[in-house]
């Protein structure tokens, strides 16, 4: 444990980058050998919108990372947040870790992404996410600019309320970067080594069934590493992969939800309350 710690510690952008295209280059490989749905599209079209938002994400947090390296030197400085009140000399190192990754994704992850779906205007942002039709790995950074920093802002806050030192905010985002890629690729698992994944980790299906078109099912499993915090709060629910459908059911227009300068307005555009889904799976 120790050692990767260090390895964190410095971690070189190189690397990050390896992480970043070597995740989506994998999954994208899978996707094409073993499919959850057998999408008729020009996939390099349909990743278009999704690599344009990829590339905004990495501008934002790669002009906002001095505030991250700021706030994890500063609350190991001062003994501040959950983990160091908790374990003031760091050991066991393994529980250290392991806390600091969990409640990060708590704050970083779940709580942004619960907070995005219930404040209407944070909503309108994260439509973006929700409005591609044919969810694969390149799925997994589509986010409007606005909502980088938004996650980004959220992301801050856990530093400074979980203490996490600047070793395990960069594990965390490794992490983070992986699941989310892996949760959101167009792959088939078997249903039970899936749903047995689900009791600890977000699993791929799991995450596919927040991407349904309608409600409730949008407004549910919100985590993004461990699924604990959607079981725990109860915001989980499932559905059957077969009957999942794409999108959000007030942007019905797949054409313009491919289409970048549509995607960059959409958080700004009217739109009509959404409808509750008639059957409820148990």
């Amino acid at each position: 444990m120790e050692t990767i710690i260090n390895y964190f510690e410095t971690i070189p952008s190189s690397h990050r980058s390896i992480i970043l295209i070597g995740g989506l280059t994998l999954f994208w490989l899978l996707e094409g050998g073993l499919p959850l749905f057998k999408y008729k599209y020009n996939k390099w079209k349909h990743a278009l919108p999704n690599l344009f938002f990829t590339l905004t994400t990495i501008i934002v947090n790669f002009a906002l990372a001095s505030l991250l390296y700021w706030s994890s030197g500063w609350v190991v400085a001062h003994n501040f947040g959950i983990i160091n009140w908790l374990f003031p000399d760091t050991q066991p190192l393994w529980l250290y870790a392991f806390l600091g990754v969990l409640l990060l994704d708590f704050f970083g992850a779940y709580l942004a992404h619960f907070v995005e779906h219930k404040v209407k205007p944070l909503w309108m942002v994260h439509l973006v996410h929700h409005t591609d039709h044919k969810v694969d790995t390149t799925t997994a950074n589509r986010h409007h600019p606005i909502e980088s920093v938004i996650r980004f802002a959220f992301t801050l806050f856990g530093v400074f309320a979980v203490g996490t030192p600047f070793a395990l905010v960069m594990l965390y985002q490794a992490m983070s970067l992986i699941f989310t890629q892996f949760t959101h690729a167009n792959i088939k698992l078997p249903k039970g080594l899936d749903k047995a994944l689900s009791y600890f980790i977000i699993s791929p299906d799991m995450h596919k069934i927040h991407h349904h078109y309608r409600l409730p099912y949008t407004d549910s499993n919100y985590g993004n590493i461990f699924s604990i915090w959607d079981r725990l709060l109860g915001t989980y629910m499932y559905m059957d992969r077969e009957n999942l459908v794409y999108g959000v059911d007030v942007f019905p227009d797949e054409v313009k939800n491919g289409q970048i300068k549509e995607l960059l307005k959409q958080p700004f555009q009217k739109y009509e309350k959404p409808t509750l889904s008639a059957d409820v799976e148990e």
